[in-house]
């Protein structure tokens, strides 16, 4: 048999169609419409959180959670360097500075002592990343943020379904987001949520997305604002996403399961849900024994017909934030030895097991 097994692909099996022919039919195409409304509020009670609001895509979600806070020029934010690219360059648009920190090697997320050696004067807020579906230390980061009275961020756009000592991830923070990307949990196509249980920084960030329309007057603008609004389109679609998460964490989980004994007694290391957490397994990831296996072991399995992709790299190494010498060891370490496999819920048992093996016949 010839498989040809890509690393993610969206379920839209629901009422996707549905949903958007009502749009259509209706003619509320754009940033307004019922899907917004009932996505929102669907979404806020499903991690249990009092507001949402809807955003055109994760990255923006993570600005619009910045300016909501106030921060920027003069302002720090501690961010782990293993992250993808967009937790970052969010700070840089706001104006603030990026403090990177190191990551725990066993459960890859970023390091509460790290933290606490980055905190200066200027630290204006902590981003936690909840990398790959496996939360955060919430315990001691939500102690170091309160200590030294900074605001505390979650980037959830990895984590949809992740759960920390039986909440949801997104829920411990001043300000969470999450994305909706197409390879992500549940998909709009493009497009993110911003929560919080501070009524002042939801209507902040409706303010902010909306152009900076002022409430109580048409088509006056009283703030620099952004047009960072969703469509009903998009929120059509996330709703019928959203009716089927707890089917989709439950096949990932199951990916994952299988991918765990198959990996038992090898080399590679699978990354699995460390203490009392829920790992939503976005992607299923795997360590090599060494950083050079990695690249052919990734040819190996492109030929096999299997799609992968490497762990991200350390932000602190790419140019435009390597200006000053950095080293953050534990997060090289994974950056240069991880791969992604094929992580989504439509995966069969005899997928999965091909994959392990595949793995396996490299060595």
């Amino acid at each position: 048999m010839t498989y040809n097994i890509p690393i993610y692909k969206p379920s839209l099996s629901g009422k996707e169609k549905e949903y958007v022919n009502e749009c259509l039919d209706s003619t509320w195409i754009s940033s307004k419409g019922k899907f917004i409304a009932e996505f929102e509020n669907g979404f806020a009670k499903y991690i249990d959180i009092k507001h949402a609001a809807s955003v055109c895509n994760g990255t923006v979600a993570i600005h619009l959670a910045l300016i909501a806070l106030g921060v920027g020029p003069g302002d720090e934010v501690i961010v782990p360097t293993l992250t993808y690219i967009a937790s970052v360059n969010a700070i840089v648009y706001a104006g603030a500075t990026p403090v990177f920190v190191d990551s725990l090697e066993e459960t890859w997320q970023m390091d509460p002592e790290d933290v606490k050696r980055k905190i200066t004067a200027k630290t204006k807020a902590i981003m936690a990343v909840h990398l790959y579906g496996q939360p955060c230390d919430m315990d001691a980061l939500c102690k170091i943020a309160k200590e030294n009275q900074v605001y505390l961020i979650e980037d959830c756009a990895e984590a949809i379904g992740s759960r920390y000592k039986g909440k949801h991830v997104g829920t411990f923070g001043d300000i969470s987001t999450f994305s909706f990307f197409g390879n992500k949990t549940i998909t709009t196509g493009e497009g993110g949520m911003v929560v919080t249980n501070d009524e002042t920084l939801h209507q902040r960030c409706v303010h902010f997305k909306g152009q900076g329309l002022a409430k109580h007057r048409q088509y006056w603008h009283d703030v620099i604002g952004y047009n960072y609004r969703m469509t009903n389109i998009q929120a059509a679609i996330g709703l019928a996403q959203l009716e089927q998460v707890e089917f989709f964490l439950q096949r990932k989980r199951a990916v994952a399961e299988q991918y765990l004994k198959g990996f038992e007694n090898t080399p590679f290391i699978f990354h699995k849900g460390i203490g009392d957490v829920s790992h939503s397994y976005w992607m299923c990831s795997i360590l090599m024994p060494d950083a050079e296996m990695r690249d052919p072991m990734r040819e190996h399995l492109e030929k096999a017909g299997i799609e992968t992709r490497p762990l991200f790299y350390p932000v602190h190494t790419m140019p435009m934030y390597a200006e000053k010498y950095h080293r953050h060891i534990v997060a090289e370490g994974l950056g240069w030895r991880g791969i992604n496999l094929p992580s989504h819920p439509g995966l069969t048992s005899e997928e999965v097991e091909y994959i392990i093996q595949m793995v396996q016949s490299f060595l």
